[in-house]
């Protein structure tokens, strides 16, 4: 049976106020800091050199925790803005439900390439990489949208998006998932993923029934947000390249990708297949919540167009608030009070027909579904050595982006 401490080796560094030769590192006192089982894995190289980081040591980390907020803020704006355009982009092109619900599917193609090339990416260029190649796809994209161009031209090119997307939805939850403190730092995380959710549909409405501009113009925000994203993260992981990311998670140097090896991890399947129903739900509620307020609830364009963003702030509301109170009382159980409560909600907004009970309903689902997520990265981070994280994240968040295709 394993002891209560785990001593680390570390090298003694007169520089680092917190190390010496032998650090009695309790586990039972670090929940909060999310570790791989090292009786399992071994002391991997990464876990050491992270056994002590948080988000504001090294002080660089404070800058690199604000880059990667401001980009899962524009992740979220990305996902939550389609609800709100969808009922636009179906008049504007004369399409179907079914042609028009392609604008979910070809994502779901570029999360798939970025789970398949995510982890090379970083071992050739590092996290350096990411932050500058992500969201240069995602520029790239929404200049494409924003000029109007002919619906199979708007598909194709959201594939693109996806692939920014899924890069950056791996990279910075696995970046998150080793240092102290994660649950709590994911919450923070996804509640900005839900913010930039719970703004854009207000934006967008609002762009397209008070100012009376084309769905598209939407899109030269997001490109200017996406351009700014590079600068920020390009900046703040500078000094995180391809040899660095290597030298931390290899063992023993060896170069080959962990994508192979994570998929062999029943965790990873496990999680990938929740993910797949947890996605698929958000998304469709949040993609199609103002069509059927509109056409089933009969409620005015604007007023359907902000259940989108009741529903967006209550995942947000619920990832920052129950973020803190999941860990108190664990994942497990959380959980599944969550996925109950959620059920419950569900229920009310289905059978009561009515617009006002409709909209609080959805949104207080939005808040018991919102901490769902993140606490699935943290059981990845828990049960997978940190070399696997990115390959294991990037594929469950492919997986998911299955869910919301479907």
């Amino acid at each position: 049976m394993a002891s209560a401490t785990t001593v680390i080796d570390m090298p003694e560094d007169s520089h680092n106020p917190i190390t010496s030769n032998n650090v009695s590192i309790p586990l039972e006192d670090r929940s909060s800091s999310v570790q791989p089982n090292l009786e399992t894995f071994g002391p991997t190289s990464g876990t050491v050199a992270n056994a002590f980081e948080r988000w504001d040591y090294p002080r660089i980390n404070t800058y690199r925790l604000a880059a990667i907020f401001f980009a899962f803020l524009n992740f979220g704006m990305n996902d939550g803005s389609y609800g709100a355009l969808v009922p636009y982009i179906e008049a504007d092109y004369g399409l179907s439900y079914t042609v028009t619900s392609l604008v979910f599917l070809s994502p779901f193609a570029g999360y798939t390439i970025a789970a398949l090339f995510s982890d090379r990416l970083h071992l050739f260029f590092g996290r350096r990489g990411v932050a500058i190649f992500g969201p240069s796809c995602k520029v790239i994209a929404y200049v494409v949208v924003a000029a109007h161009p002919p619906y199979p031209a708007v598909v194709a090119i959201l594939a693109l998006a996806g692939l920014g997307n899924g890069l950056v939805d791996a990279a910075w939850n696995a970046w998150i998932g080793n240092l102290a403190h994660t649950n709590q730092l994911l919450g923070l995380l996804h509640g900005f993923y839900g913010l930039g959710a719970t703004i854009s549909p207000l934006i967008a409405t609002s762009m397209i029934t008070k100012a009376h501009w084309g769905w598209w113009t939407f899109f030269y925000l997001m490109a200017a947000l996406a351009a700014l994203d590079i600068a920020t993260g390009a900046v703040a992981f500078w000094s995180e390249t391809g040899a660095k990311y290597a030298d931390v998670n290899r063992v023993d140097g060896e170069k080959k990708g962990m994508t192979r090896q994570a998929l062999k991890q029943k965790v990873t399947w496990i999680c990938a297949l929740f993910l797949l129903c947890y996605v698929g739900l958000e998304v469709s509620l949040g993609g199609w919540i103002v069509n059927f307020m509109i056409r089933v609830r009969h409620g005015e364009p604007f007023s359907s167009g902000m259940t989108a963003t009741g529903f967006w702030l209550g995942v947000t509301v619920g990832r920052v608030i129950l973020g803190f109170i999941t860990p108190k009382v664990g994942e497990r159980l959380a959980v599944s009070v969550y996925l109950l409560v959620s059920v419950g909600c569900e229920l009310v907004f289905w059978l009561v027909p009515q617009f006002i009970v409709s909209a609080v309903a959805v949104s207080l689902l939005g808040f018991f579904i919102g901490p769902i997520f993140p606490s699935t990265v943290l059981a990845v981070t828990k049960l997978l050595p940190s070399e696997m994280h990115v390959a294991a994240i990037g594929f469950s968040a492919a997986i998911g982006g299955g869910g919301a295709a479907l």
